[in-house]
């Protein structure tokens, strides 16, 4: 018996010094030092020694095993090196390459736009403002003067997530917020832009996720001239010192009297084109006076005070302003539309 487990242990030892990958030497060490391996088959022949034999068989057979095993963890470190190795020849960097160009981006055409618009603002003594999109229906509608069952809710077909909250269907929830920290004391001069949410069907000009900037003026003897003289200086700074305006009578809720504003087409210079569907004007923004009613639930004597307030999509102003067609180039992410707005880059 003891010759047989030295014969095994030199075997053994011999198999592992050939082993060439990792599972070769897993299978040898199943093979030897298993259960059902020729080391133990040779011990369960332990019953037949005598007495005295029997402790020095076990002692031997547990030499055994600790050499085989003492071997093949030798070995399977050895692999492991050498399979590190061949990944890191197989892996290697060429420090000697030359590196490959970041390409740098630019400002998205909204973002331009927006930025453009709260300079300008900001420079008139503008301040800017900002509100929740989450919605509750009172600042969204009854403080505007849409109370419920108004039939000019209807215009905006909104995404609402309780009876009284919704997604704000316009920013002019935010200026009813800052009307009423204001607490009926003027002056009041801020502009609300940011997203705002319709059930719409997206098409070329429309979105049911858009941007509105709103703009509102609170103070003692605030007219329609200065409403007026605020948009023509709006309009020449955006679209060019050549652009003229014209006010025509609307209706809004939030406002009387209201009005909307056309800009003289560019393209056409006011003659008429297929552009401004030959009329010679575009459509461009909303505005009017603020409503009493709107003043008197802020808070604000509308005998003392008086308003204007103005709406204008960004979209709509940067389709007129670079010539694009289509509103759904803004949410695309298409790269070949944004790279276009690299030359307008300051």
């Amino acid at each position: 018996m003891e010759q047989k487990l030295l014969e095994l242990q030199n075997e053994a030892i011999s198999q592992i010094e050939n082993a060439e990958d990792l599972k070769s030497l897993n299978d040898i060490r199943v093979a030897y030092l298993g259960k059902k391996g020729p080391i133990t088959e040779v011990l369960r022949g332990m019953g037949k020694l005598s007495a005295e034999e029997r402790p020095k068989m076990g002692a031997l057979a547990n030499d055994v095993r600790s050499a085989i095993q003492e071997k093949l963890d030798e070995k399977l470190n050895r692999l492991e090196q050498e399979a590190v190795l061949k990944q890191l020849e197989s892996e290697t960097i060429d420090v000697t390459l030359p590196g490959r160009p970041v390409k740098q981006g630019n400002h998205h055409p909204l973002t331009r736009i927006v930025e453009e618009i709260e300079d300008l603002f900001i420079g008139m003594g503008y301040q800017v403002a900002e509100g929740p999109e989450v919605e509750q229906d009172y600042y969204n509608f009854e403080a505007l003067n849409l109370p419920k069952g108004h039939p000019a809710r209807d215009m905006q077909d909104s995404f609402y997530i309780t009876e009284d909250t919704l997604l704000r269907t316009h920013t002019s929830p935010v200026q009813a917020r800052t009307m009423e920290k204001h607490q009926g004391k003027g002056p009041v001069k801020i502009i609300c832009p940011g997203k705002v949410y319709r059930r719409d069907n997206d098409d070329a000009t429309h979105s049911h996720q858009f941007m509105q900037i709103e703009g509102l003026v609170i103070d003692e003897k605030i007219t329609m001239a200065d409403l007026k003289g605020t948009l023509e200086v709006f309009a020449k700074k955006m679209f060019g010192s050549d652009r003229e305006i014209r006010l025509r009578p609307s209706f809004f809720p939030f406002t009387e009297p209201s009005v909307e504003m056309d800009i003289s087409c560019k393209i056409c210079g006011g003659k008429g084109c297929s552009v401004c569907k030959g009329t010679g004007w575009i459509e461009i923004l909303g505005a009017g006076m603020v409503h009493p009613n709107v003043l008197e639930m802020a808070g604000f004597d509308s005998k003392k005070y008086t308003g204007f307030a103005f709406g204008m999509g960004p979209e709509r102003i940067a389709m007129l302003k670079y010539g694009v067609d289509d509103i759904r180039h803004f949410y695309t992410n298409d790269i070949r539309f944004l790279k276009q707005f690299a030359k307008y880059e300051a």
